[in-house]
């Protein structure tokens, strides 16, 4: 079954079912290969992509679910993104698996909060696990953003 959906601007048609999730159609049928797979019950974040600007889980989001819905991937920011570049400045990844589902999280983050406080941030990357424990970094990258150092 043919199911259309906006993914980082362009209308594509996904011919999975449509209880399928939307991870293996971003990595397996579109060749979006950022968003990665990491547990598979929106548990670590790995998967996160946006819906309509905010954070989800694309692992256990079916495309039905979608509907009409504006996805954006670690691809649809294009590389040049304040977040994007703060990461590179603070040198944030280590292994780097969890890296986009951070970056999605901390980019939606400051889109919705400018200015989050340190309990802003703990609240809206609590869902995203870095195995390597680059926490401080992480953290240090979205407030450069908030100060506006990467822009």
């Amino acid at each position: 079954m043919a199911t259309t959906l906006d993914i980082n601007g362009k209308a594509v048609t996904a011919q999975a079912a449509p209880d399928t999730p939307l991870l293996w159609v971003l990595r397996d049928e579109l060749g979006l290969t950022g968003t990665k797979f990491g547990c598979g019950l929106a548990q670590c974040g790995a998967c996160t992509v946006h819906l309509d600007g905010q954070p989800i889980r694309s692992c256990v989001t079916l495309i039905a679910a979608v509907g009409a819905g504006k996805i954006t991937t670690i691809e649809g920011l294009g590389g040049a993104h304040p977040v994007q570049q703060a990461w590179v400045r603070h040198d944030v990844p280590q292994c780097g698996y969890c890296q986009s589902g951070q970056i999605m999280s901390a980019a939606a983050l400051l889109a919705e909060n400018a200015k989050p406080s340190d309990e802003d941030i703990d609240s809206a990357m609590a869902g995203n696990i870095c195995r390597c424990g680059a926490y401080q970094r992480i953290r240090a990258a979205i407030k450069d953003v908030a100060e506006g150092g990467a822009r």
